[in-house]
């Protein structure tokens, strides 16, 4: 998944975007951001499914809290894809790519106490942050600054709800657990 290549194994000349970085960085660099935008939409879709079956006693702010949340992780799609194409990269074309490529653990169950989807979202956006922190890392040995200060915003916004998603369910009573 870096730059599209033809059946002889040449760039596609519509795709080739102009770049001053090398073809390793755009390489490696564009299959660290495609692996954090198929855990963001993996997340994103977690988020949601939570979202949609959440109930209890504190069932309008955990509603409002993941609806909010998801919104936010959908929004950072679009940045992630961009970016992996402004360095000349190519991005995510499927559902099948993506199940190929998340990190994160789907949830089919048909019910999970409001507490463990906190907490699993939480522990989720702890495994988000920290692949961004590698993937920061990386944009950094290739001096991509773009890709670094993207990150830096993202990193950023899921520390943000891992706090959220961790204050929430302290207040969750052991009996709905």
């Amino acid at each position: 998944m870096t730059k599209a290549k033809t059946a002889s194994g040449k760039i596609a000349a519509d795709l080739d975007t102009p770049t001053d970085l090398s073809q390793e960085g755009v390489s490696k660099i564009s299959a660290a951001v495609n692996t954090l935008l198929a855990d963001t939409f993996a997340l994103y879709l977690k988020t949601k499914n939570f979202h949609w079956h959440v109930s209890g006693r504190h069932f309008r702010d955990y509603h409002l809290l993941l609806d909010e949340q998801s919104d936010q992780i959908f929004a950072s799609t679009d940045d992630l894809a961009e970016r992996v194409r402004k360095i000349g990269g190519t991005t995510l074309r499927s559902i099948g790519q993506i199940a190929k490529l998340q990190t994160l653990k789907d949830n089919d169950e048909n019910y999970v106490p409001p507490r463990e989807m906190l907490r699993e979202l939480m522990n989720d956006n702890k495994k988000v942050a920290a692949a961004m922190r590698k993937a920061h890392e990386l944009a950094d040995k290739y001096d991509d600054v773009g890709t670094a200060s993207l990150l830096e915003n993202f990193i950023d916004q899921t520390e943000r709800r891992t706090w959220f998603l961790f204050e929430a369910s302290r207040q969750e009573g052991a009996n709905e657990a």
